[in-house]
């Protein structure tokens, strides 16, 4: 893969999803350089050696880190993965008070180093966090928003590409609404590769009923859970999410994402973050996209959108 001639990621907390993150990033390729910042000092130290000792297999990519914020000085993007840790039962929206303490506390220090960079919030509730950092820097909406369900249609696509028997770039479905709970397919607009997601067969059985569409559903809502309760934390595949992320800013793509910003009369919503198809280039959230959605998908985005407007609003926002 190619990278961009000049380029800095800044990578914010260096725990299990910020260094996955810097991983994956410097064996993609997507980034010139990674900085590691964290204020755990021999955690951190230890991260960037390790990530070092390998960068004679990752091409040109360099990283460097360490406790003081001035390592992210000049960066072009800013990945915040900081943040309490999900445990096991607890909801993404439990932890909303404590990761916006950190938030407020880390943001303006960021800003200093990087006044210019497109901010990525991948901390946890992210859609709730991507409203409380616009607050508390006072950019503009284009440039701070979150990772929202990039995730989560990753791994809808994957369940669906292992029953349909195809691959996963042959799929094309997209996770909507808040990170968390709430969040939901758009099934209505769903296919594999020109086929309707309903219409798709199998010597001439329909294999996507709405009964098993709707227990795919569960499995993406409560993946998350799944993959903590048996090994402590998502990692892997919310690196490899964040860094795709990074290299559509980074690389200037307009590419569509279901990243999640603060919306501006979508579909009536305003004020609150949601993931929706987004075009994502060098200037961040480069266009919201209106995307067809049926009676019942209108209902649960705006569903989903009180679900985060009462947490909002519990903690003040």
């Amino acid at each position: 893969m190619t990278t961009t001639s000049r380029s800095k990621l800044a990578v914010v907390g260096a725990g299990a999803v910020g260094t996955s993150l810097a991983y994956a990033a410097l064996i993609r390729g997507s980034t010139r350089e990674v900085a590691l910042f964290d204020i755990a000092t021999e955690k951190v130290q230890a991260e960037v050696l390790d990530l070092a000792h390998g960068t004679q297999f990752t091409g040109s990519s360099r990283i460097t880190g360490g406790d003081d914020p001035a390592v992210v000085a000049g960066a072009d993007v800013v990945v915040i993965t900081a943040g309490a840790k999900q445990q096991p039962g607890q909801t993404r929206l439990d932890l909303a008070g404590a990761n916006i303490a950190i938030l407020t506390s880390v943001l303006p220090r960021l800003l200093e180093q990087a006044p210019d960079a497109v901010y990525v919030l991948v901390t946890n509730p992210c859609d709730v966090l991507t409203v409380a950092a616009r607050r508390i820097s006072g950019l503009p909406a284009h440039r701070v928003f979150s990772s929202g369900t990039v995730l989560d249609t990753s791994r809808l696509r994957w369940l669906i590409s292992q029953k349909a028997g195809v691959s996963t770039s042959s799929v094309h479905a997209t996770i909507v609404g808040e990170h968390g709970d709430s969040e939901f397919p758009l099934w209505s607009s769903a296919t594999i590769g020109l086929v309707p997601i309903r219409d798709w067969t199998v010597d001439g059985r329909q294999l996507f009923t709405w009964e098993y569409l709707e227990q795919l559903t569960d499995q993406v809502v409560n993946a998350a859970y799944t993959v903590i309760r048996g090994k402590g934390a998502t990692n892997y595949a919310i690196g490899l999410s964040g860094a795709r992320i990074v290299e559509a800013v980074l690389r200037d793509e307009h590419s569509v994402l279901p990243v999640s910003s603060v919306l501006d009369d979508y579909a009536g919503i305003t004020g609150v973050a949601l993931s929706v198809p987004t075009i994502v280039g060098g200037n961040g959230i480069e266009r919201v996209l209106e995307v067809p959605m049926n009676g019942r998908e209108l209902g649960l985005l705006r569903e989903s959108a009180g679900t985060l407007r009462q947490t909002l609003a519990s903690l003040g926002f």
